[in-house]
């Protein structure tokens, strides 16, 4: 371990955690009003991010209108997702649907390489990458304390992800449309006998969904370029999303946080000599909880009497 450099790591690891969690919301917003786990979250998420490029590169929008124009797109795209693919599977079991979305996902990245192509494109910048926030820790080496640089696109990022984490949780928690998905996720034909549009509920959680892809994939490729492997980094969500509870939006932001932590501390440690180890420590974090709170930190224990 080299101690040197890690509050460095930590810290870094901590503030990457923010969009693995918004990332992570996605996935929580389709479940929570559907039951459904949407395996094609990171297609939404590359096809939104290449659209906002498209937009503010190849038609020379300014970004701030691209971004708009992008993420009001992307709800179209999810809701039409919805009306067009998984309606007609209403009534089916839930492995189909399931399926369903797996099969979307390959669909979406196909549809992506065709349009775009495969190439590597560097994402106009929103923030600055001069500039950087340095930090003095309480900690010494050397007789010396110890400095945090953090750049302030990932300190941003950071902030737009938790405060987006945190909008959705209050939709959730404070609207009639939020309390109805909420609702419909417990029982769909309960749910209808009581007058709540289940059909209606599940476009908007897509809508949703697809707009919060979005917004991920845009912090995302500011920091690390974009190309068609972007949607591979919600593989790091899925983790975080079990680890904090199918059902939790708080669950989401201290899964995102702890996943970042881990890959952050691996990636100082003398486990980064293990090839992909920063990738594979999610899952080792999730193996770990779930062996020993199988519903995640946060996730509701269901009793059900036989």
């Amino acid at each position: 371990m080299n101690w040197q450099l890690l509050p460095q790591f930590a810290v870094t690891g901590l503030l990457a955690g923010g969009p693995i969690a918004l990332m992570g919301l996605g996935l929580v917003l389709i479940f929570k009003s559907s039951y459904i786990f949407n395996f094609a979250q990171g297609q939404l998420l590359l096809m939104g991010t290449l659209v906002t490029w498209w937009l503010a590169v190849e038609l020379g929008l300014p970004l701030w209108l691209a971004i708009v124009l992008a993420l009001i797109l992307s709800a179209f795209f999810g809701f039409a997702i919805e009306r067009l693919a998984l309606r007609p599977m209403t009534g089916q079991p839930l492995l189909s649907i399931i399926l369903m979305t797996l099969g979307l996902s390959q669909v979406l990245q196909g549809l992506a390489l065709l349009l775009f192509g495969g190439v590597q494109r560097n994402f106009p910048q929103i923030f600055s990458a001069a500039n950087p926030y340095k930090i003095i820790t309480p900690f010494v080496f050397n007789d010396k304390p110890i400095a945090v640089i953090l750049k302030q696109n990932l300190v941003w990022s950071f902030v737009i992800a938790i405060l987006g984490v945190i909008v959705i949780g209050a939709f959730f928690r404070f609207t009639r449309t939020g309390l109805a998905m909420r609702g419909t996720s417990e029982d769909h034909e309960l749910a209808q006998s009581i007058g709540l549009r289940i059909h209606r509920i599940f476009g908007i959680s897509w809508a949703l969904a697809g707009v919060v892809a979005t917004t991920g994939g845009i912090l995302l490729a500011t920091s690390s370029g974009l190309d068609l492997s972007l949607s591979i980094v919600v593989l790091a969500a899925f983790p975080a999303v079990l680890l904090g509870g199918l059902e939790s939006i708080p669950g989401v932001i201290i899964g995102g946080l702890l996943i970042g932590l881990a890959q952050g501390l691996v990636a100082v440690s003398q486990v980064q000599l293990i090839r992909n180890a920063a990738e594979i420590m999610p899952y080792v974090v999730l193996m770990v909880v779930l062996l020993l709170r199988p519903e995640g930190l946060l996730g509701q224990k269901r009793i059900e009497r036989i």
